[in-house]
């Protein structure tokens, strides 16, 4: 039976990596998969699941109106797996699509991304995520400055933290550092 996965994490905790392998294990034994990422991560290229150590391969965009489920549902052959990056960015109808994949199509969904932002607020899709998925995975990585487990994300500019702005600003290690909860609080920048 198909299930709905939800796998999360800060930044840096191989969130996209993870999506490579998995597709490359399913593939190394003939079994196809599909790859989808949000049109909004535009780091390395729309359309492209990239990981820091410089893998990357091209994924279907998923637009506020991309019929993700007609995707999967008219595809030949019939996935094995569907895999979706930057789950944080979609919309709750595409996260309800993911849902349907699964429930009517008997198709396992691993969704990746982040659970907060930069002040510590649930991204639409990661809410809808975590309130859908049959099984929920923290992708752990450590804080940028010390030891403790990162659970958060750490805005920057110019050196200094930044608290307040809009939800969603695209950027790798120089606008993002993985941190604990104290350190977001009271960064040694």
């Amino acid at each position: 039976m198909a299930q709905l996965y939800f796998k999360y994490g800060a930044m840096n905790s191989g969130k996209s990596i993870e999506i490579l392998k998995v597709a490359h294990n399913y593939e190394e034994q003939n079994k196809p998969v599909l790859i989808f990422t949000s049109a909004i991560d535009n780091r390395d290229e729309v359309g492209y699941v990239s990981s820091r150590i410089g893998l990357r391969r091209q994924a279907t965009p998923i637009m506020e109106n991309t019929d993700i489920y007609g995707i999967v549902s008219n595809h030949e052959p019939k996935p094995y797996c569907v895999l979706v990056d930057e789950c944080q960015f979609l919309s709750k109808d595409s996260i309800l699509q993911l849902v349907r994949i699964v429930d009517e199509l008997d198709v396992p969904v691993m969704g990746f991304g982040l659970k907060n932002d930069f002040q510590n607020e649930l991204f639409e899709g990661s809410r809808f995520m975590l309130s859908y998925a049959d099984k929920i995975e923290e992708m752990k990585t450590i804080c940028w400055f010390c030891e403790r487990k990162a659970i958060m994300n750490l805005r920057v500019k110019d050196g200094k933290p930044i608290y307040t702005g809009e939800q969603i600003v695209i950027g790798g290690n120089d606008t993002y550092f993985p941190v604990c909860r104290k350190c977001h609080t009271n960064p040694p920048l």
